[in-house]
């Protein structure tokens, strides 16, 4: 596991927007930790510091799209 620290599963926090893997605390040398997802380096991570699991959560939010409406007038003869 390289060092990583599992998130209790108490503590609320969403899973990986990319893959849906639950996410992982990595310390960075000494600048702090970064929260991270634990299956691939390149999604998401927090920037280096405390332990920021509200970064975390906002970033891997799936928003719906807006619903598209097509306004063009309809003509019935």
């Amino acid at each position: 596991m390289k060092g990583y620290i599992n998130i209790p599963q108490t503590i609320y926090c969403k899973r990986c927007k990319e893959c849906g893997a639950r996410p992982v605390v990595a310390p960075v040398s000494d600048i702090g930790y970064v929260v991270k997802c634990s299956n691939d380096d390149r999604h998401y991570q927090t920037v280096a510091g405390l332990i920021d699991i509200d970064d975390w959560n906002q970033h891997n939010s799936v928003t719906r799209p807006a619903a598209k409406f097509s306004l063009v007038p309809v003509i019935a003869w």
